[in-house]
């Protein structure tokens, strides 16, 4: 009978020239390994030549899972495992998993049997949480708010944080980060506390809570083209 391989799921930067937030021994398990399942395998070669990994990039063999995945193919991508080969699932940043596509093949390998090794390394949304102030103890994150009618979404938010002492946190596009921010200075009550984390560890990170009456009087500029996540307090 086979042994099954390990699925290691393998943290990458939040960015460019953030490499130094991954764990050197998360590194070198990147390095030993050879099948490789990406959200985007432009990006995750990419990560790899900027690790300067002991042999050519075309030994690894990636295979890509993201939204678009049809479901009949997941168990496809964890063949190598189920053959008795390590393997490592990264997403496009950050953790996977996490706000990511491969939370599916994480739970396929759980029904399977295979050993599910979680790796250190950054999380945007639980490193925002930790500089926004807010509540640690009790919070959720909604991934992305609805595009049609964003400002109930930001109403319901509000709620749930005052009713609850409860945190929220959700994302956005980073093309849309203008008009939510347009959105919750309009329908959030003063005294809301709207946190704004963009470009986490990277050299241009930006951290601010204030009220929104705060912001009000101080809107921010110059977050369309920057990852952000949004907390609500």
């Amino acid at each position: 009978m086979t042994k099954f391989g390990k699925l290691y799921l393998l943290p990458c930067p939040l960015g460019d020239d953030a490499l130094e937030t991954i764990p050197g021994y998360v590194v070198e398990i990147l390095h030993r390994l050879t099948h490789l399942v990406a959200e985007r395998a432009k990006t995750t070669r990419h990560f790899i030549k900027a690790t300067n990994p002991p042999k050519p990039i075309s030994d690894y063999q990636i295979e890509e899972l993201n939204e678009h995945t049809p479901t009949v193919e997941l168990e496809a991508l964890l063949k190598p495992a189920l053959e008795g080969h390590d393997l490592g699932i990264l997403s496009e940043a950050g953790c996977p998993g996490i706000a990511d596509p491969g939370a599916k093949l994480v739970e396929i390998a759980h029904r399977k049997g295979v050993e599910v090794v979680p790796l250190v390394g950054p999380s945007s949304i639980l490193l925002a949480l930790m500089a926004s102030g807010m509540n640690g103890q009790s919070f959720t994150f909604h991934g992305y708010l609805s595009a049609k009618s964003p400002a109930d979404d930001l109403k319901r938010l509000e709620q749930l944080a005052t009713k609850h002492h409860q945190t929220q946190v959700f994302i956005e596009t980073p093309y849309r980060n203008k008009a939510i921010i347009e959105q919750a200075m309009k329908v959030l009550q003063p005294n809301t506390k709207f946190c704004i984390a963009a470009d986490l560890t990277l050299a241009t990170q930006l951290v601010q809570t204030k009220t929104i009456g705060e912001w009000r009087k101080a809107p921010p500029t110059g977050l369309d083209k920057r990852p952000v996540v949004f907390l609500v307090g």
